[in-house]
Parts: C-alpha cells; sequence; structure tokens
C-alpha cells in the first residue's frame, strides 16, 4: 500500500467516525429542540459539557493507551504494547467509578455555575440523572474506539460509533416523540446507543483474543504514567469546546439572557460536527505518526503531517462555503423559533471565520501528542478556552452580545499563531538534537 492509500484507510474512517458522533451529539437536540422548543434546546446545551466530560475522560484515556501501544509495536521500542492495553482498561474501570460518584453529588452545583436557573435548572437535572447513570457506557465506548484504531482495525471502529448512532437515532424517536419521556427519554437513548458501541467493540477483542490480564504493580505503574501524559491531550482536545461552550452560555445569558443561550445552542450544535470533522483528520493520521515515530522514520511523520494538513484545510473550507449558504435555514433543524433562526443567520459567520485557523491547530495538536511532545500539545489544547476567557472578560463590554460572538473567531486566530510559533520552535529543537 502507497503512502497517500495507507493515510486515507486510516483518515477517512476516523473523518467518517468523528462526524457521525457530531450527529450523535445533536441528534438529543433535533429531537428535544423539535419537541419541546427553544427552552429544551438551551437546557440540553447547558447540561452537554457533563457529557461531553464522560466522553473526553474515555478519549483522552484511550488516545493515550492507543499512542503507547502504537509506539512500543515500533521496530526500536523496548516494551510489550499489552501491557499498554492492560493498563487502559484498568484506567478506564477505575475513572467509571470515580466520575459516577463525585458527579452524582455535584449535579445541581455544576449546573447552577453553567448559569442554569429555574425551568432549564429542573431539566438540566433531568437529563443529567440518567446520564451519570451510564457513565460506564460513555467512558468504555469512547476509550475502546482509538484502541481499535490503533490496533489496525479503523474499520471496525467506524461500525461501531455506526451502530450506536443508529441505536440512539432509534431510541431519541421512541423515548422523545413516541413516549413523550422528554430530556430522560433522550439521556435514555444516548446511553443505549453508547453501550452499543462499547458491546461491538468488546466483541471486536473478544474475537481478535486481545485478552486482559492484571500486569505487576510496577508495569501499571509505569504505563499509567506515560498514558496519563498524553492523556492530558486528546482528552483537552476532546472537551475543550465544551470549555468554550461552558464559557460562551455563561457570558450569552449575562448579555442576552435565555434567547441568546437558545441562539448558541442551535450555532454550537451546527459548529459541532466540523470541528469533530477536522478532529477526525487528526486523530485518524495519529496511529501512523506514532507508529513512524517508534520506527524511527521521520521523513514519513513529516509527509503525514503534511497530508492531513492539506486534508483538513480542504474539509475546513468546504464547510466555510456550504455553512455560508444554508445559514438562513440552519437552526430550523432544531425546531428553533423565528427568531432564534433569524438571529443565528446574522451569527453563524463569526464562527465560520475561525475553520482554517481551528483546521491548523486540530493537525498540529495531534501531532505533537502522537510524537510525545506533550508540552506543546497542552499549550494548544488549552490555549483557545484561555484565550476565550480572556476575550470575553473585556470585548462585550464595549460591543455587547456581538462582541461576544466575535471572542470567538478571534480566540482561534490567536491559537493558530501560538501553534505555528510552536511548531516552528519543535522544529528547530529537533533540528538541533540531530
Amino acid at each position: 500500500m502507497n503512502r497517500k492509500a495507507e493515510f486515507f484507510s486510516y483518515v477517512i474512517p476516523s473523518v467518517f467516525a468523528f462526524a457521525l458522533s457530531g450527529v450523535y451529539a445533536i441528534v438529543d437536540g433535533f429531537f428535544i429542540g423539535n419537541s419541546i422548543g427553544d427552552v429544551g434546546l438551551a437546557a440540553i446545551n447547558i447540561a452537554y459539557p457533563v457529557t461531553a466530560l464522560l466522553q473526553a475522560l474515555g478519549t483522552g484515556i484511550g488516545m493515550g493507551g492507543a499512542v503507547q501501544y502504537s509506539i512500543h509495536r515500533g521496530k526500536s521500542q523496548n516494551g510489550n504494547p499489552q501491557d499498554y492495553f492492560n493498563t487502559t482498561i484498568l484506567l478506564l474501570f477505575s475513572i467509571c467509578l470515580l466520575t459516577m460518584v463525585l458527579l452524582t453529588l455535584t449535579i445541581q452545583p455544576i449546573l447552577s455555575a453553567f448559569g442554569a436557573r429555574g425551568e432549564l435548572l429542573s431539566m438540566g437535572q433531568e437529563y443529567l440523572r440518567i446520564i451519570v447513570l451510564g457513565a460506564v457506557f460513555q467512558i468504555f465506548s469512547t476509550g475502546f474506539v482509538p484502541l481499535i484504531r490503533n490496533m489496525g482495525s479503523s474499520i471496525v471502529a467506524m461500525y461501531a460509533m455506526i451502530g450506536g448512532f443508529l441505536t440512539n437515532i432509534l431510541f431519541d424517536y421512541l423515548l422523545v416523540w413516541v413516549f413523550p419521556y422528554g430530556l430522560a427519554g433522550a439521556a435514555a437513548a444516548t446511553i443505549i446507543g453508547q453501550g452499543v458501541t462499547m458491546a461491538v467493540c468488546v466483541c471486536y477483542f473478544i474475537k481478535v483474543r486481545t485478552g486482559f490480564s492484571l500486569p505487576d504493580l510496577s508495569v501499571v505503574r509505569t504505563a499509567a504514567i506515560n498514558i496519563l501524559r498524553i492523556a492530558i491531550s486528546p482528552f483537552g482536545l476532546t472537551f475543550s469546546p465544551n470549555i468554550i461552550l461552558i464559557l460562551m452560555n455563561k457570558f450569552a445569558m449575562i448579555y442576552g439572557g435565555e434567547d441568546a443561550v437558545a441562539c448558541y445552542a442551535a450555532i454550537a450544535y451546527i459548529t459541532m460536527i466540523i470541528v469533530l470533522l477536522l478532529q477526525g483528520v487528526g486523530d485518524g493520521c495519529q496511529p501512523l505518526i506514532s507508529r513512524y515515530y517508534g520506527q524511527k522514520e521521520f521523513a514519513e511523520v513529516r509527509e503525514t503531517k503534511r497530508l492531513a494538513y492539506v486534508t483538513a484545510g480542504l474539509i475546513a473550507i468546504i464547510c466555510m462555503i456550504l455553512l455560508f449558504a444554508v445559514r438562513y435555514d440552519a437552526a430550523a433543524l432544531f425546531g428553533a423559533s423565528n427568531t432564534v433562526q433569524r438571529e443565528v443567520a446574522g451569527i453563524l459567520p463569526y464562527f465560520i471565520a475561525g475553520f482554517l485557523f481551528l483546521a491548523f491547530v486540530r493537525v498540529t495538536t495531534s501531532g505533537f501528542y502522537a510524537t510525545e511532545k506533550n508540552n506543546f500539545a497542552y499549550i494548544l489544547v488549552y490555549a483557545e478556552p484561555v484565550m476565550l476567557f480572556l476575550f470575553l472578560l473585556i470585548v462585550p463590554r464595549f460591543w455587547g452580545i456581538t462582541g461576544i460572538w466575535a471572542c470567538a473567531p478571534l480566540s482561534q486566530i490567536i491559537t493558530a499563531v501560538i501553534a505555528l510559533a510552536a511548531k516552528k520552535m519543535e522544529s528547530r529543537i529537533s533540528a538541533c538534537k540531530l
């Protein structure tokens, strides 16, 4: 298989899987928005970051284990890849127990901190009680997928996500529209869908006889440290859009009230798929970058990154054109009122403006953690929410609610500049080592 064919054999299933996960995320919004209206859409948008936290924890640990698994399969690496698989399973199980206990005790204060009050607060609690009960399915399903992808079965990983996606749609239809269980029904549909993804992954592990055994404590300690060092980056990469969601919801509530939150909810759902498509490019090329890095084939690492930048850039440009063309009708998909639809049409171009910068940052960050350049990855992962927070503290004071929307592309532009500087610095350091 030539280089480009191998690249796209990894990236296309990954992009498709992440596109599905993006649609997966907006399915609840579609059914709730069309069933309950603006208030339901606002409630699920405020509650969603907790769901995203569970998925990000699974993705971070799963990706950390997957990267180490790939690197230790390289010709020049010592160590047993199976130790990293076993330790990843232990970490996923541990984080399941911890989050279920902590979140069960803190649902109300978390939602209040996000800006929910009154009806939004009660509806958000209704949604999250079910989500937290099913944390095991969320964490294990998102943790297993990158492991399967790095074992060379990206198609199976894609099928696992397709199965969960279709199941989620079916049960959203049944539990929200046919049987009016509202937000609790939407949450249950999400859990059932993630359970199907997890089941497909478990069947794959059984079929290929991956096996699981408890490693020695010293092995677990070393492997866990290596996994968690990397996990911080993909966790942040997955969750940072939701830190942004939390910040935007909070400031939208302050400057515009529930109508502004409902407006941003529609925009967040619309743009979420594009963000995940770009992450799909980065995560799709990661197994190849990690493998070449482990084998010290640095020319192949550079070429894989180049292909990733071109692919992500093209996806960003196509999405910018399409979203701008449908901006007047986009919010109608979620049952938004005519007022919200008009507001979204005027606001969406602010968010579209940042897609190319976001594409560059996503691929650069994935390249860093795939090659164990963890410090650079940490900086890029958390730069955007930090920049956004600083802009939100200043710009809306002079520009009101419009200033909140303008903060999104401003933070992405500054983060892209930081990414470019980090990339040049890493190249100079690598050249000095050679």
